[in-house]
């Protein structure tokens, strides 16, 4: 009996102090700023650690679509993700209350609003077992085509893909007269080489580093909606580590957010210059264009999704943040 229970006390030591491994799932193609900075993480907090804590990242949508991904967190499968708002919302439908288009104008207005709300959206993802480790502002969806897109109507000549699983948002599409294809985005270039599909909406990043942009010649220059992102952690495995670490670990994170901040913003410019010279036409959008937009997306947003899809405590708190920054800006300028 006293020999059993120092074996079981060893395994339990080994559990505890041996090497922990986190398995992090990312669409997030390799040698893009998400996955240097995942790298650079990965090696700070193993250093931390003293060699305890390794994070090993699985990039490329090798770990399978965001749902994929998602479900396999939840089976302990994988300890962490780096999701869009996309996946965010499948754990939290309400975060698509910053994402919805054409509600937010511009980046400094989006990082207003984002820091007001990210309290709340960090608070009702730790109910649902979740740690928000980095928030990551991408910056904005773009409609990449085959033919050119200025007016509602150009889009609606052209069969957009669409995440799958998405039911409500699909049905809104398809009554606002729009073509859309759902499928998950790994399936996405094979759509695009055969003609299933001949548009996406993405950020230039992605658009970019996948090649998706290399199937369409034609990127819409209006910012459709905001385009964010994060890397979560499952709550039971943070719980699992030394206390002490905590805020050490935390503080790395700190750092490698303020170097991913530049490097996207540096890779937005790069992956608009290297598409274009590769091509990549940019349609600029005039005033009674925005306009025609913006009557589609009241249409599709408050008649369908607010009380449904997101709640509207949620919608009313983005468009309080958003009314607060426009007030002050008119304030400053007068």
């Amino acid at each position: 009996m006293k020999k059993t229970l120092t074996v079981i006390l060893l395994i339990s030591a080994i559990f505890i102090y041996g090497e922990r491994i986190i398995k992090l799932g990312t669409l997030a193609p390799s040698n893009s700023p998400w996955d240097v900075a995942l790298n650079k993480l990965s090696a700070e907090w193993e250093k931390i650690s003293d060699g305890e804590i390794k994070l090993r990242t699985y990039t490329g949508g090798v770990a399978g679509d965001e749902r994929d991904m998602l479900r396999k967190l939840r089976l302990n499968q994988l300890q962490a993700v780096g999701v869009t708002g996309m996946g965010l919302r499948v754990l939290f439908p309400d975060i698509m209350a910053l994402q919805l288009p054409m509600v937010i104008r511009d980046t400094q207005e989006l990082l207003y609003v984002f820091e007001k709300m990210a309290p709340f959206y960090e608070e009702n993802l730790e109910k649902r077992g979740y740690k928000v480790i980095i928030w990551s502002v991408v910056g904005w969806a773009h409609f990449f085509t085959q033919k050119p897109v200025v007016y509602p109507e150009d889009l609606k000549k052209q069969k957009l893909w669409v995440w799958q699983g998405e039911a409500r948002e699909i049905q809104i599409w398809k009554e606002l007269g729009f073509h859309v294809v759902p499928l998950p985005s790994t399936e996405l270039m094979t759509a695009l080489q055969s003609g299933m599909v001949e548009g996406f909406t993405t950020n230039v990043i992605q658009a970019a580093a996948s090649q998706w942009f290399g199937l369409v010649n034609n990127m819409c220059g209006m910012n459709w909606a905001p385009f964010v992102g994060a890397i979560i952690i499952s709550k039971r495995e943070w719980d699992r580590f030394p206390d002490e670490l905590k805020p050490k670990l935390l503080k790395a994170v700190e750092d490698v957010k303020a170097m991913l901040e530049e490097d996207i913003l540096a890779a937005n410019d790069k992956s608009i210059e290297v598409m274009t010279k590769h091509g990549l036409q940019i349609s600029e959008v005039p005033e009674d264009a925005i306009r025609a937009w913006e009557k589609e997306v009241k249409r599709g947003v408050e008649e369908h999704l607010v009380g449904n899809t997101v709640s509207k405590e949620a919608y009313d708190m983005v468009q309080g943040c958003v009314t607060e920054y426009r007030e002050k800006k008119k304030k400053e300028t007068e």
